[in-house]
């Protein structure tokens, strides 16, 4: 039976961790993270010549499967980190599917509720954690059951929900009904549409009616980030942009450094700001690369 086709099924995803939000509109605020399994895109193009023709695997990722890593590996986060291309490889290449979990929502729930402090959402300081739904593409198979696991007497006291997307996926209807009636928490949609630099092709990335379907869910918050390294990138976020604008989506706009790792990072995060300055657009940092490096878990 497939993971996503009743209401018994179960959520697959290859890791949930408690850490700061390091991007976009909340910078520093404490969150658990649930990485959800599957994307459709492969984004094999970060860090490499934006011209190099796509192949199945990312460079690295390739040498990865043919030394044999997903086969000798014990543990997901035993696995090697990458620097190009999408650094979330094991939660969209099928090669490392067993190493994500496949639990039902209870234990989901529980799952989560062990990473926090104090096992709640609410602090008794009155602070709350965020909860953010990331992958991989958190959009694109697992809405059915985020009804579920949004209703669970575990999350009652959750007050705010990100959805980190690539804006390629429609709400499904009785979940954006869901999101647009239910009051209990805040939801932001943190889209990161993502440019040729990627080596995703612009049609298949900018998509102004999935952002028009997200806007259209009263009462929720969203912004765009995108991750730019050159000017050529910046004017491919106006061109973006002002199709968004026509669509009627007026929202913040962030431009964030490419970068997986720190030294990649440091090179490049000036120059993204300086862009972000000079077009009136804000800068988002990678706060977590600059604490704790490219790692698993963080």
């Amino acid at each position: 039976m497939d993971d996503t086709t009743n209401k018994s099924m179960k959520l697959r995803y290859s890791e949930a961790f408690y850490s700061v939000q390091g991007e976009g509109q909340y910078v520093g605020v404490p969150s658990v993270f649930l990485r959800t399994f599957g994307c459709n895109f492969r984004c094999q193009n970060f860090g490499l010549d934006r011209n190099r023709p796509k192949e199945r695997y990312n460079p690295e990722v390739a040498k990865l499967i043919e030394a044999g890593v997903h086969e000798t590996t014990e543990r997901f986060e035993d696995l090697p980190l990458v620097h190009t291309g999408c650094d979330t490889y094991a939660s969209i290449y099928p090669e490392f599917k067993h190493f994500n979990m496949l639990k039902t929502v209870d234990e989901v729930v529980e799952h989560l509720l062990s990473l926090l402090p104090n096992g709640t959402w609410t602090q008794p300081n009155g602070q709350d954690v965020h909860f953010i739904l990331t992958g991989g593409e958190p959009l694109l198979a697992w809405q059915r059951l985020y009804i579920e696991l949004f209703e669970h007497p575990g999350m009652k006291d959750l007050k705010n929900v990100t959805f980190e997307t690539n804006t390629t996926q429609f709400l499904h209807e009785d979940f954006r009904n869901y999101l647009r009636e239910q009051a209990r928490f805040k939801t932001t949609f943190s889209c990161s549409p993502k440019l040729t630099v990627s080596g995703e092709s612009w049609e298949d990335a900018i998509q102004p009616a999935v952002a028009a379907n997200y806007y259209s869910v009263l009462g929720s918050d969203m912004y765009f980030k995108f991750v730019v390294a050159t000017e050529d990138d910046v004017a491919e976020v106006e061109r973006a942009v002002a199709l968004y604008r026509n669509m009627g989506i007026n929202v913040p706009v962030y431009l964030m450094p490419m970068g997986g790792r720190s030294e990649g990072y440091a090179l490049t995060v000036q120059e993204v700001a300086r862009l972000a300055m000079e077009q009136g657009y804000r800068f988002s940092p990678r706060l977590h690369i600059s604490l704790f490096g490219n790692a698993w878990g963080t």
